[in-house]
């Protein structure tokens, strides 16, 4: 990884004091990296040109934005998405507003994002996550656009994965493609798999969720010596967690 205060630092140093001149400006670098949250070239020029560097929990959500203004139109069926990726992050007022915002950004389309994007390639089902969240906001309209698809085939590359790879995930979330299930089948579907009943309260709910999630973590799982295939059981566990758990909160009407 490039610190970029570093490198600049540690360079004005040893045009002023050679060697031990380098060392006092990279430390002095390092601590200006530090401070601004600088990790890239890239972030440098944001914090330049007056942007705040992207919190992890604000990236998605930036992506979010690129994607329903990229054929110049936000629809209703957009920001109820967006709504809906915030529920299901159980995120707090506060990281709401933030994700309102980063929102708002991305739709700006003037964030250099291949930097957040690479470094996110080394979390495996993070950079998953965020390819489904974002296949979730192109559909969200009911048609996948030229434009949308290109992003996300761009940005699934720096991500690392394939252009297959990435348009697989697609089929998960096109409209004609999703098998049609009783919601009521499903509901109870979801409250069999957290183990819960219609009667338990929401913070019993909230804690069934969150164990099991915890038990299953393909991050977790993998930090055992796990195989590919348990890896990818894990993943597909979690997601049907994830799915159950909204339907529930969705049904109950609870936060």
């Amino acid at each position: 990884m490039l610190w970029p205060g570093t490198l600049i630092g540690a360079g004005a140093g040893f045009a002023i004091a050679s060697i031990p001149g380098a060392m006092l400006g990279a430390l002095l670098g390092q601590a200006l990296d530090r401070r601004l949250h600088l990790q890239s070239w890239g972030h440098l020029r944001e914090r330049l040109g007056g942007r705040p560097v992207l919190r992890n929990d604000e990236l998605l959500f930036v992506l979010l934005g690129r994607l329903a203004k990229s054929d110049g139109r936000v629809t209703d069926g957009h920001i109820q998405q967006a709504r809906q990726e915030m529920r299901a992050l159980d995120m707090s007022e506060p990281a709401q507003r933030r994700a309102i915002a980063a929102f708002n950004r991305g739709k700006s389309g003037g964030d250099r994002l291949r930097g957040y994007l690479r470094r996110l390639s080394t979390q495996p089902h993070a950079a998953e996550g965020v390819l489904r969240a974002c296949w979730r906001m192109v559909w969200a309209d009911g048609r996948a656009g030229s434009s949308e698809r290109e992003l996300l085939a761009q940005w699934g590359r720096w991500l690392g994965w394939t252009t297959h790879q990435i348009q697989a995930l697609a089929a998960d979330y096109e409209p004609h493609k999703r098998p049609i299930v009783s919601a009521a089948v499903s509901y109870q579907d979801a409250m069999r798999l957290l183990g819960v009943s219609a009667t338990s309260e929401p913070a019993q709910i909230k804690r069934a969720y969150r164990r099991l999630l915890s038990r299953h973590h393909p991050d977790k799982i993998a930090g055992t010596g796990a195989t590919p295939a348990q890896v990818l059981e894990a993943t597909e566990k979690t997601r049907e967690l994830h799915n159950a758990y909204t339907l529930i909160r969705e049904r109950r009407d609870f936060r």
